[in-house]
């Protein structure tokens, strides 16, 4: 009998969707438009496409999904009415914040608001309590008043409720009072506990990391709930129904509901893990993976095969405390819009985007704004009878005459050359983004390989390599799904914190291994009731690290092994070493503090086989096309050979310039460069030049 494994990504232009039947290894893709308004009606579409071949629901055995529900909640600030629960006195922590204007731009702009906090101060209540530093109540929780403050939220019509009291990370008692207390009060309320959402030290990054998953909770459970409903319609029956998350492994869809933030790069986080798994097999460890769809650009690096991963960062201007893979985004997609600046009268490309709907101009459906899929177009890149295998037409005629009347003539260029014009503008602010992941912190590019992917990673990545000196790119064989393909490969994985300050030479190794053993017994507790058995769990330990007096720690994997005087030592040594490749200096004489402990659970899901192909002479005789591309530099057209990917075999080869077109994709090969096709299929481009 056939099982199948179904991965969806909802991106802003369309769904990507994957099928893999386990038991002939044979992989289908799909991308259908985006759905804005209800992104489930596209999965369902998706899926219909399967079950439209004979397949049966009850046949997949598989589920899982990358979401951009709970990100746009926070993007386009449309989460619920939410309250919030404070120690007495404490108020003022949520809205002053860091107290400091973030790096880069904002620095230097006179008219810098910071964002408004998503719960006002008529809105927050404070709890008669507190719990000192070191765990003991110095005084205890009144029932009678947390009621009294619950029901002022109540009447003020709060739909969700963040509770983050002082030092719960260390006794969470109140906290559980004040819960009990809001589930009789207000049985509907969504409740999120900074004890169970973040129970790590720094209160408001723990608060903040609460409020925002007080505030998306509800909409991202109502979706989810809305989802499963609509898969069992279709006779779906699996109970592997997962939801990827910002670490880089999927939940569970009902941990997913209660912990919606840990969710917020949920889409981005599939394509990272995909791009580990595809370069590992075709032989590179060094990557940076780069994904350019409809409305962003996501760069990540991976060193040694392992991705960067970071524990705080911001969403929308928001700080969220919560393992992340590291991941750059910049608003630079093939929906983003170029236009005049009204003041100035320059050429600027983003940040806004054109989105699913109604999308570039050449889409035809109503959009008046011109992007970067528009600019593509005109200079040749795209096919306008090829997007999704013929599926999708672009009307190259509407596209020109907008380009030319908005941009071009005000300009006094030609259509072709403000095309151009928007491309390497682009390209700068993608370019840009690589760099802040790499060069920025300590990093030679020449040591990587771009893993370029996304409906419009592979057309752009090429030039962007030359530019940076990147010595290849490597192209998946569907590079227009492969975030989803991630969700084939990613584990279900689970976080877990305990922050306890000490200096690190006076920490004793037993009473160490003592907290990773706490931390450990729940990872495996709460793998085997989602049906890991023991050889199936994997966990990794890590600590939070920093020189005495620091503001900010390094997280520094710790071996599974016992605790000693001399690992401690060994780990000091490697803190010492990160620090300087990271900051450019270390301090072997300072003293360092553990801060915080770390362990991540992870329930193995059996690996997706990649398949590998033999080379078959027969396919190195290409016939190609011709189309004609406009060359900026030289400032005119010429004809470019254009091949199928289908066409091209493990042994394949094409000197550029080139374009090779498939039906999630299209690929460009840059003068300069070489392309070889590999054992599974991967296309592999060279700078001839590369030094």
């Amino acid at each position: 009998m056939d099982q199948y494994r179904v991965t969806v990504d909802t991106g802003g232009t369309f769904t990507d969707m994957a099928f893999f039947n386990d038991r002939t290894g044979e992989l289908d893709v799909t991308k259908v438009p985006s759905t804005p308004d209800d992104p489930s009606k596209a999965i369902l579409a998706g899926l219909q496409s399967l079950l439209a071949r004979g397949v049966s629901a009850k046949d997949v055995t598989f589920f899982s999904h990358g979401t951009t529900v709970g990100t746009n909640a926070l993007l386009e600030e449309k989460g619920v009415r939410t309250g919030l629960l404070v120690t007495e006195g404490f108020a003022g922590i949520y809205p002053v914040g860091e107290q400091a204007r973030p790096y880069g731009p904002p620095v230097f702009d006179v008219l810098y608001e910071k964002p408004k906090p998503f719960v006002r101060r008529w809105r927050t209540e404070e709890i008669p309590e507190r719990v000192g530093y070191d765990g003991n109540v110095i005084k205890a929780l009144e029932p009678a008043l947390a009621v009294e403050a619950v029901r002022a939220l109540k009447a003020k019509g709060v739909e969700s409720i963040a509770v983050c009291l002082l030092f719960s990370f260390l006794n969470p008692a109140h906290e559980q009072i004040i819960k009990a207390i809001i589930q009789k009060e207000m049985p509907d309320c969504a409740i999120s506990l900074s004890s169970e959402v973040l129970p790590q030290i720094r209160e408001y990054y723990r608060l903040s990391t609460t409020v925002i998953n007080a505030y998306i909770q509800p909409i991202l459970k109502r979706y989810i709930e809305t989802l499963h409903k609509k898969l069992c319609k279709t006779g779906l029956t699996t109970k592997q129904l997962y939801i990827m998350q910002s670490n880089g492994g999927v939940t569970t869809f009902q941990t997913a509901a209660q912990r919606s933030a840990t969710t917020v790069l949920s889409g981005p986080a599939g394509g990272v893990i995909a791009s580990i798994g595809i370069a590992k097999e075709a032989g590179f460890q060094d990557i940076i993976a780069f994904d350019m769809g409809g409305t962003s650009c996501d760069v990540s690096l991976v060193k040694d095969g392992a991705p960067s991963m970071q524990f705080r960062g911001k969403i929308n201007g928001r700080d969220i405390a919560l393992p992340m893979i590291d991941i750059h985004t910049v608003s630079a997609g093939g929906g983003t819009i170029a236009r005049l600046d009204p003041l100035l009268g320059s050429l600027e490309v983003g940040p806004q985007s054109a989105g699913a709907v109604p999308g570039p101009v050449c889409y035809d459906l109503g959009g008046e704004n011109l992007t970067v899929t528009d600019a593509d177009l005109i200079i040749g890149f795209l096919n306008p009878r090829s997007l999704l295998g013929g599926e999708m037409k672009l009307n190259r005629e509407r596209a020109y005459t907008a380009l030319k009347e908005k941009i071009a003539a005000p300009l006094g260029l030609t259509a072709e050359e403000a095309a151009d014009g928007i491309i390497r503008i682009i390209n700068v602010k993608m370019e840009e983004a690589i760099k802040a992941v790499s060069t920025m912190r300590g990093f030679d590019l020449r040591d990587f390989t771009l893993i370029a992917f996304g409906g419009a990673g592979p057309v752009h990545a090429g030039k962007l390599a030359q530019d940076l000196g990147i010595p290849r790119v490597l192209i998946p064989p569907f590079p227009g799904i492969t975030s989803a393909m991630g969700l084939l490969m990613a584990d279900v994985k689970h976080d877990y914190v305990r922050s306890k300050l000490g200096a690190l030479r006076d920490t004793d190794p037993d009473e160490a291994q003592a907290i990773f053993d706490s931390l450990e017994d729940f990872a495996r507790t709460d793998l085997a009731e989602e049906g890991f058995s023991e050889e199936m769990i994997r966990l990794e330990r890590f600590l939070d690290l920093r020189y005495e007096g620091q503001g900010y720690e390094l997280t520094m994997p710790v071996p599974m092994v016992a605790l000693s005087r001399d690992s401690l030592s060994r780990l000091r040594k490697d803190f010492d070493v990160a620090h300087k490749q990271l900051f450019g200096h270390e301090a072997p004489g300072q003293g360092v503090e553990i801060v915080t402990y770390r362990l991540a659970g992870y329930g193995l899901v059996p690996r997706v086989p990649f398949a590998t192909y033999e080379t078959d002479s027969g396919q190195l005789e290409l016939s190609p096309g011709f189309r004609r591309i406009y060359s900026g530099d030289e400032k005119r057209f010429h004809d470019c050979p254009v091949y199928q990917r289908e066409s091209l075999g493990p042994g394949s080869t094409l000197k550029g310039p080139a374009i090779v077109e498939q039906m999630d994709s299209t690929t460009v090969i840059y003068p300069g460069q070489t392309m070889r096709v590999d054992s599974y299929k991967n296309m592999i481009l060279e700078n001839s030049s590369r030094g």
